[in-house]
C-alpha cells in the first residue's frame, strides 16, 4: 500500500478517504494543493495502492469552497494561460471523483460557488446545512463554467433549468437546493461535516462491489436505451450473486443475520 504522508489536505479516516479542496488559508477559495493531492489520492485509490470504501470532499473554513481564487487570477501575467493551468487540475480531480467505483459524499456547508458548486454536483450524494447556498458565480466574473457544471447539473435540475441558474448566476438556498436534488439532504449547520463522515463511514463498510456496479449502471444509463440498459443490469445483477459480497448478502438474509461485508471482500 501506498502511505499518503505529506499528503496534508488528505487522509484516511475509517475507511473514508478524506480530502480537503478548500482552506481557511486561502479563504475557502478553491486550493490546488488539495485539488492535485485528492487528484493522487484517488489515483492511488483506483490502483488498489490505497484502501477506501468511500471518498469525502470538505472545506477546512468557514466554507465548503467559495470558488476559485479571483485574486490570483487578476495577478497573473498571463491570465488566459494562468486560469487554464487551473482548469486542467480541477478537471484531472473531477475525472479522478468520477472513475472512483466507491461512494463520494460532499460536506457542504456555508457557500458553495463557481468551482464550489461544480464539485457539489460531482458527488453522488450532497449533505448541506440549513445555511448552505450555492451559486455558479462565473458570468458574476465574466467567466464561463468549469468543473463539469455545464455537464452535472443539466442531468441533475433539466437542461431548462440548467440554463437558468447558470445564465442567471442564481443563489439556491438550501431548501432549494434540496428541492432540485443538487442537495441530498438538509442538517443543521454545525452537523454538516459530522454527518457526512458518519454517512461515508456507513458506505464504507457496506457492500463495496455492489456499489462499484451501481454506480457503473447509473454512469452508463444516460447514453444506453432501455433495452440495453436491462441487459447491462441482467449481466450486473447475475455476477453480484455469483460473487462473494452477494452471497454473504443472501445468507445473512436468510440467516436472519446482519451481514459482514468486510469478510466478503
Amino acid at each position: 500500500m501506498t502511505s499518503l504522508d505529506g499528503l496534508s489536505h488528505v487522509r484516511l479516516d475509517g475507511g473514508v478517504l478524506r480530502i480537503a479542496i478548500a482552506t481557511a488559508d486561502n479563504g475557502t477559495s478553491l486550493d490546488s494543493t488539495g485539488v492535485n493531492q485528492g487528484t493522487t489520492a484517488l489515483r492511488a485509490l483506483a490502483a488498489g495502492e490505497i484502501a477506501a470504501g468511500a471518498v469525502l470532499l470538505v472545506g477546512d473554513g468557514g466554507n465548503f469552497c467559495a470558488g476559485g481564487n479571483v485574486r490570483a487570477f487578476a495577478g497573473a501575467d498571463d491570465r488566459a494561460a494562468y486560469v487554464l493551468g487551473v482548469a486542467n487540475e480541477l478537471h484531472e480531480f473531477v475525472r479522478a471523483l468520477a472513475a472512483a467505483t466507491v461512494p463520494v459524499v460532499a460536506a457542504v456547508h456555508g457557500w458553495a460557488a463557481g468551482a464550489g458548486m461544480s464539485l457539489v454536483c460531482a458527488a453522488d450524494v450532497a449533505i448541506g446545512g440549513a445555511s448552505t447556498k450555492m451559486r455558479p458565480a462565473y458570468p458574476g466574473i465574466g467567466f464561463t463554467p468549469d468543473g463539469g457544471m455545464s455537464w452535472t447539473l443539466p442531468r441533475i435540475v433539466g437542461a431548462r433549468k440548467a440554463r437558468e441558474i447558470i445564465l442567471t448566476d442564481a443563489i439556491l438556498d438550501a431548501e432549494e437546493a434540496v428541492r432540485l436534488g443538487v442537495l441530498t439532504r438538509i442538517v443543521g449547520d454545525d452537523d454538516v461535516q459530522a454527518e457526512a463522515m458518519t454517512l461515508a463511514q456507513s458506505l464504507a463498510s457496506g457492500p463495496t462491489s455492489s456499489y462499484a456496479g451501481i454506480k457503473s449502471l447509473l454512469a452508463r444509463s444516460e447514453e444506453s436505451s432501455l433495452s440495453d440498459q436491462l441487459d447491462a443490469e441482467a449481466a450486473s445483477i447475475s455476477a453480484a450473486a455469483g460473487g462473494p459480497t452477494g452471497r454473504e448478502g443472501v445468507d445473512a438474509f436468510v440467516g436472519k443475520r446482519k451481514p459482514d461485508f468486510s469478510s466478503a471482500r
